[in-house]
């Protein structure tokens, strides 16, 4: 039996999520690996990506101490070919994916004026084209399952502007949009589609960390916001959660 000791969760914890699948993008570190890691100790299978081989493996040798089963692949998720890889080889070793949860980010900031068409590509493709191909890759299993969760990490950015946001808050700002028209072309499947916007979080995302640590959301905080999506009532449908700390920054 698995014991506290060695980190594994105890067969007397409940485990709602047990027989489901998640996949989770950029989940190498930050709000990423949170999640992966709440959905881990919920007792779901998860299967995680990103770039960064080494931060996988360190996030999978978690997840096997909590006794779940798991899969890890590298993969740019800004390329269709990758993203088909990714999905068929996470089904194939951990069935089909029940809930997906496009965390997949990056942050580029200053005036829009000054950045280059590279920075636009870049920040666009990461942010908002990966969660067209990775939602439309796992899309076809949960419609032929009449059920799912896909799970988008927007940002208050994506509702609020603000000096030196521009591509940044474009990308968030589409990504509301494409969220909200895959809800409603899903929800008659069965398909629950969400955004969850988090204000700032205490991650290394946007190259620092926040000055003082009090006044930020941690990355568990948002993948709490996560599991509480997918463990409501069948029956109904949390469409976005705005996300703050309780102190101002």
């Amino acid at each position: 039996m698995a014991t506290v000791n060695d980190l594994k969760v105890p067969a007397l914890i409940p485990q709602p999520l047990k027989h489901i699948t998640t996949l989770v993008t950029g989940a190498s570190r930050g709000i990423g690996r949170a999640i992966a890691i709440k959905f881990a100790t919920l007792g779901a299978s998860v299967a995680i990506c990103g770039r960064d081989e080494a931060a996988l493996d360190s996030v999978v040798t978690e997840l096997e101490k909590l006794g779940v089963p798991s899969f890890s692949q590298t993969a740019d998720v800004t390329s269709a070919r990758d993203v088909a890889g990714l999905v068929s080889n996470a089904e194939n070793a951990l069935g089909p994916i029940s809930v997906l949860v496009n965390n997949a980010g990056i942050g580029l900031f200053g005036p829009a004026h000054e950045k280059t068409e590279e920075d636009w590509d870049r920040v666009l493709n990461t942010n908002l084209k990966s969660v067209f191909l990775v939602s439309r890759s796992v899309a076809p299993s949960m419609i032929a399952r009449g059920a799912g969760d896909i799970i988008n990490i927007s940002s208050l950015a994506g509702k609020n502007a603000f000096a030196g946001g521009g591509i940044y808050c474009a990308s968030k700002w589409g990504l509301q949009g494409l969220s909200a028209c895959m809800a409603e072309d899903l929800r008659q499947y069965g398909i629950r589609v969400s955004t969850i916007c988090p204000g700032s979080v205490a991650t290394e995302f946007g190259g620092s960390r926040p000055k003082d640590a009090t006044k930020v959301l941690l990355p568990e905080d948002v993948a709490h916001a996560v599991t509480m999506i997918v463990m409501q009532g069948p029956q109904s449908f949390v469409s976005e959660i705005q996300l703050r700390p309780v102190r101002k920054p």
